[in-house]
């Protein structure tokens, strides 16, 4: 039983260390590249550790773009987007699962619908609406393209949360005067912060990586976002390895501080309602 106990031990940690190996790895390999010279990262076979430890990459990544406010953008739309779509998300779970009026689950389906079809059959309805009134080209339509995508998501999430809620709880809140909208932001969200903190994470680090849109929408320099930005590194004949090792590692930067602050409340709001 001991040895059956212990190799049983050694498979489980075994099998750990090899999923972790998988993803950490990789990263390990990034952040070492961005400090190599150039004439490293093309060395074969390639080092793990670099001979001679240089910021040129990240001092050129700096001078040939804009890089702070490629930046800047990009958290500006992130978060816009993580605020709104937990918002907009909360009040229309609020609203589909806890008022009674008819068609609330054909707004329902809506909402599972837009997850049906490609995003990419969206891009030109939304290209067309958004310049109909005149928002292109401005950080306004990457918002909006990304609370489109987002939304429904935190809809479905807070489904779990706002079901799970006692209806004694609500009606105690509207026999003491409260309103339904104070019933809603004094009730319901802060009795799922752990779902809240999943939508928003979850929008926020959809809008933080998203490229279609936001390479379709905004063609000015001055409101491009990151992904869209470094491209120009992505060349047809020549690819900037050491730039886009260095660019990698400051993107890394916003997604793994909201992971280390928030990153048990998405956890809880993933797996919430698996079981009962």
């Amino acid at each position: 039983m001991n040895v059956i106990r212990y190799f049983r031990s050694v498979c489980i940690y075994g099998s750990v260390f090899f999923v972790l190996a998988i993803f950490i790895l990789p990263m390990i390999w990034v952040i070492l590249c961005s400090f190599k010279p150039t004439y490293e990262l093309l060395t074969v076979p390639p080092k793990l550790l670099p001979q001679k430890v240089t910021l040129e990459h990240y001092h050129n990544l700096f001078k040939q773009v804009p890089f702070a406010r490629y930046y800047l953008n990009s958290l500006v739309v992130a978060v816009s987007t993580a605020c709104i779509a937990s918002l907009a998300g909360g009040m229309a779970a609020y609203s589909i699962y806890r008022c009674r009026y008819r068609g609330r689950g054909f707004f329902y389906f809506l909402f599972l619908v837009a997850y049906v079809f490609p995003k990419t059959l969206l891009l030109i309805p939304l290209y067309v609406l958004l310049a109909k009134v005149k928002i292109l080209d401005t950080p306004f339509s990457i918002i909006v393209a990304h609370v489109t995508l987002t939304a429904p998501f935190s809809v479905w999430i807070l489904r779990t949360f706002f079901t799970s809620i006692p209806i004694e709880i609500e009606e105690a809140a509207l026999i003491d005067g409260a309103s339904r909208w104070q019933s809603l932001f004094r009730v319901f969200i802060p009795l799922s912060a752990p779902g809240v903190a999943a939508v928003g994470i979850n929008s926020f680090l959809m809008s933080w990586s998203e490229y279609l849109f936001a390479s379709v929408l905004v063609v000015s320099e001055q409101w491009k976002t990151l992904p869209v930005g470094i491209s120009v590194f992505l060349q047809q004949y020549a690819i900037e390895w050491g730039i886009m090792m260095a660019s990698s590692v400051l993107i890394a930067i916003p997604p793994i501080i909201g992971f280390a602050l928030a990153g048990r409340y998405f956890i809880q709001g993933l797996t919430a309602g698996s079981i009962k």
